[in-house]
């Protein structure tokens, strides 16, 4: 099942049992519904009605994102999978204190191994890490020792400011230096990069999320409020420094993007729709690529391995197996 990125304004049509998408100058691409499980829309679309009803048919999720490229909101369909079972469970081990942070530990323990497989794999490449490396570990042994939730999520933010702060010794690039991490909005290129690199990790693991018998409402690390979901949340910071981060040091390394791929507007810095299109390609490129699994014995692609992650967690839920978080073994 592949992803469809709609980077220019127009209308989305149905047409029978099928999509197209026709642009403001009148072209056509058709959508090939029955391979195709989200579509993530940047440019200006029109829908209608009967387009909602059949893409909900299709369980196809739809992304929005807004006018500077960030997500703004999901139309997610009619769930096809619901399971009352997963569902009582998933929600019982949110409410039981120490069943909640046994789950979102064993999320921050996959991040903190990520992290440290990134940093391993540049120090041994001549970028001088060690002391990051070391600092992080000290701090990853204290992950069973803390109580609540609150704690930990201080523990893994912490992991993550060391972490970020090491992007400049990996990039050595000037026009990518880190200062430090800013959100809403970026102030510069590499937070740009970095937070939008983020929010297609989210949306990744929601859509995966989706093929499940799980909730996504239902996060354990990230706690479920008012927020529409939080699962993806958790899902998702196993595999940010193993997908996100590493494109970001391929697009710049690679010289594939530089600083004429973003615009500063309202006081933030954000890519241009040609940066943009640009990190769109390799991040498909990533998700499809395939690495063996090590319990399938077989190759799968890390979009497949993050709905693999799921089904672990719904198998702990369940009582049939203990989660232990994928690492990355390179």
């Amino acid at each position: 099942m592949k992803s469809l990125y709609v980077t220019s304004n127009g209308t989305l049509h149905r047409r029978q049992n099928t999509l197209y998408f026709e642009t403001e100058d009148g072209k056509r691409k058709y959508v090939p519904v029955e391979n195709t499980q989200e579509i993530l829309i940047f440019g200006e679309i029109s829908i209608n009605k009967k387009l909602l009803d059949f893409i909900s048919q299709q369980g196809i999720l739809l992304h929005f994102f807004n006018y500077y490229g960030y997500y703004s909101g999901t139309f997610y369909p009619r769930e096809h999978n619901n399971s009352g079972c997963t569902i009582l469970a998933q929600a019982t081990f949110y409410q039981d204190k120490e069943k909640r942070l046994e789950i979102a530990r064993k999320f921050v323990e996959g991040a903190i191994e990520n992290i440290m497989k990134v940093l391993g794999y540049y120090n041994n490449r001549g970028s001088d890490l060690k002391q990051r490396i070391e600092n992080i570990e000290n701090i990853k042994e204290n992950i069973y020792k803390v109580n609540n939730i609150q704690e930990l999520m201080g523990m893994e933010g912490n992991c993550r400011d060391i972490y970020y702060g090491a992007f400049d010794a990996i990039l050595n690039n000037e026009d990518f230096s880190f200062d430090r991490r800013s959100k809403q909005p970026p102030r510069n290129r590499l937070n740009a990069l970095i937070s939008f690199g983020n929010s297609l990790i989210y949306i990744a693991t929601l859509s995966e999320i989706y093929k499940t018998h799980l909730d996504p409402r239902i996060g354990f690390l990230h706690s479920t409020n008012f927020r529409n979901f939080s699962l993806n949340l958790d899902l998702a910071e196993i595999f940010k420094p193993i997908i996100a981060d590493r494109i970001i040091f391929t697009l710049i390394n690679k010289k594939m993007i530089n600083k004429d791929d973003f615009d500063s507007k309202m006081k933030g810095t954000y890519l241009s729709d040609k940066g943009r299109e640009t990190y769109l390609r390799e991040f498909d490129n990533r998700m499809e690529q395939t690495i063996k699994h090590p319990d399938l014995k077989r190759n799968v692609s890390y979009r497949r391995l993050i709905r693999l992650e799921a089904y672990k967690i719904e198998k702990h839920l369940l009582g049939d197996k203990k989660y232990s978080p994928w690492v990355a073994r390179w």
